[in-house]
């Protein structure tokens, strides 16, 4: 069974993260995206493979040690609830990485290869996207100083 949750955490949010790379400019990804109930499904499973394990998961979050955490990761259900919650939190970052990016105009061809990276890494994924992010505000600010200066004869 906790094979089949650990499975089953990322293809509940598989539809969301494709909706998100292959139709991003359709009206209901926009929607589906803006709700932060698309992760609920897969904190479902997180819950059924954390409970069995708590005592060892609030050792190791009340008192952060390697060892402890090292524990908790051994037990089938206490890597499957980690897992659980890696793949929720990717998810929420990229829903607001896709909406960050329709805000600024970021090209869809620009951002599925980027919320595939989240989904694999998303560390290395959100660094990218940071440093994307502020590359097209800072052209955007430039645009718009342009824009209001008074023409000088």
């Amino acid at each position: 069974m906790t094979g089949f949750l650990f499975e089953l955490a990322f293809w509940l949010v598989a539809p969301v993260w494709l909706l998100m790379i292959f139709a991003p400019n359709w009206r209901p990804t926009a929607r589906i995206a803006a709700s932060p109930l698309t992760v609920i499904p897969v904190l479902v499973v997180y819950f059924t493979m954390a409970i069995p394990v708590f005592p060892e998961l609030w050792a190791a979050i009340r008192s952060p040690d390697i060892d402890r955490f090292r524990d908790l990761t051994v037990l089938a259900n206490g890597a499957g609830a980690i897992w659980a919650q890696v793949i929720a939190w990717d998810l929420l970052l990229g829903q607001w990485m896709y909406f960050e990016a329709r805000r600024l105009g970021i090209r869809p061809l620009v951002m599925s290869p980027l919320l595939v990276l989240t989904i694999l890494l998303s560390p290395i994924a959100l660094v990218v996207f940071l440093a994307l992010r502020a590359v097209k505000a800072r052209s955007a600010a430039e645009a718009r100083s342009r824009a209001v200066q008074p023409l000088s004869y």
